[in-house]
């Protein structure tokens, strides 16, 4: 490999190392294209997925993980946002097929311990689970985004929804001259507030609806963002790559015998 290739990142090795290589596990990171408040860019959760499954993977391999993270995935599911623009949309259905291409590709070339590395609130893959499970390979998802809703208060203020204090936060630690500031620094953002429907069945969670965020948000944010700092940010970051590189530690070395994962 080039003298500054990372082994646990497949689109930078060459055919030479990756020919003879103990891959056992690969990394799915799943981003999205589309409007985070005034403030955070489109590609808020391409960068998201790649930065986490980069910094994942790499505490990952350090410990010893057989692990490669495969290119970030950029487009995700978006038709809560049909009538913002350049929002990017792929049905859901089109983003199951695309998902299981990589699954085939990648049990064809031995790797059968596939986890989905999910960066985008808006992408529900827990029917695709259901429809791979029994074809010889082994898919896990993690949204990454629920992984630490245990300790969130000890961190974070305000709740998180889409463009909040947690998504904010991480920016301003790792893309921060990506985040759009007044002259006083402050973000341009406004304060993510969110409307309720008509419904009480629906405020109240007893009846489910797709939300439009065009009628939800006044600029696509929800959630209370003025709060973040690069420390929270980091804070996140240093337990979710701790969690999740011993998951893949454990996932590397378990045997896909008759009784996986149990």
């Amino acid at each position: 490999m080039g003298k500054d290739a990372r082994p646990w990142l497949l689109a930078e090795c060459n055919y030479e190392y990756v020919k003879d290589a103990d891959i056992r596990v690969a990394v799915i990171p799943l981003g999205a294209t589309e409007p985070h408040n005034l403030h955070l860019p489109y590609g808020t959760d391409v960068y998201e997925a790649t930065i986490i499954g980069e910094r994942v993977c790499e505490e990952a391999f350090r410990r010893g993980a057989a692990v490669s993270l495969l290119p970030t995935v950029p487009f995700g599911v978006q038709t809560n946002m049909r009538r913002l623009p350049l929002a990017i949309n792929v049905n859901p259905a089109t983003l199951d097929l695309l998902l299981t291409d990589l699954v085939e590709s990648l049990r064809n070339s031995g790797v059968e311990k596939i986890v989905l590395l999910n960066s985008h609130g808006g992408n529900d893959f827990k029917p695709l689970l259901r429809t791979l499970a029994g074809n010889d390979v082994q898919v896990f998802l993690c949204d990454w985004f629920k992984m630490v809703n245990d300790v969130y208060s000890t961190i974070f203020e305000h709740p998180e929804d889409h463009a909040g204090e947690m998504e904010t936060s991480l920016a301003l630690a790792y893309f921060p001259h990506l985040v759009a500031t007044n002259a006083d620094g402050s973000l341009t953002a406004d304060d993510g507030a969110t409307r309720k429907t008509r419904f009480r069945a629906v405020n109240e969670g007893w009846v489910q609806i797709t939300r439009r965020w065009d009628l939800l948000t006044t600029n696509c944010g929800s959630g209370y963002p003025h709060a973040a700092t690069a420390d929270k940010g980091k804070q996140v970051m240093d337990l979710i790559s701790d969690r999740l590189a011993e998951f893949l530690v454990e996932l590397s070395e378990s045997s896909l015998d008759d009784s996986f994962p149990f």
